[in-house]
């Protein structure tokens, strides 16, 4: 099969350098800058008018890991990024980017301390001893923490 992995996933933000931080505390590294100044062929291939313009980061967990897949961060300037994320996370499409943990307790307390703002009170067990617990970055898109069951 060509595909090889999921290169990576797009989160549009309204403050570049607020949501850089955020992402940089649950541990991501900025791979590449993307540049400001729109590549006429980028923009065509999504999609938008010639004069749109981002700003905007690749961020990875591991930099050094080619294909990889990572967070491009993007702060839409013409036209500037708008809309909400979904109100509910039964919506269509992609709503929730979850994240592979191995100490999901640790986390969960840093993470907390740190302000983010968390959907349940504590990690929640499913019933195969899947752990894992939803939060929100800056702009309201939902990271989950996943910690797997130990292998029997």
């Amino acid at each position: 099969m060509p595909i090889k992995s999921i290169f990576h996933v797009n989160v549009n933000c309204r403050d570049l350098e607020r949501s850089q931080r955020f992402y940089e505390l649950l541990g991501f590294h900025k791979a590449a800058d993307v540049p400001e100044a729109s590549d006429p062929g980028m923009l065509e291939g999504l999609g938008l008018p010639a004069d749109a313009r981002v700003k905007g980061v690749l961020m990875s967990i591991d930099p050094t890991i080619r294909g990889a897949c990572n967070l491009d961060l993007l702060e839409w300037t013409n036209p500037p990024t708008t809309g909400e994320p979904y109100g509910s996370l039964t919506n269509v499409g992609a709503v929730r980017i979850a994240l592979f943990v191995t100490e999901l307790d640790a986390e969960f307390e840093r993470l907390r301390a740190a302000g983010v703002s968390f959907l349940s009170d504590a990690p929640v067990e499913m019933a195969d001893t899947t752990r894992f617990a939803c939060f929100y970055d800056p702009d309201g898109t939902v990271i989950e923490m996943v910690q797997l069951p130990r292998r029997r």
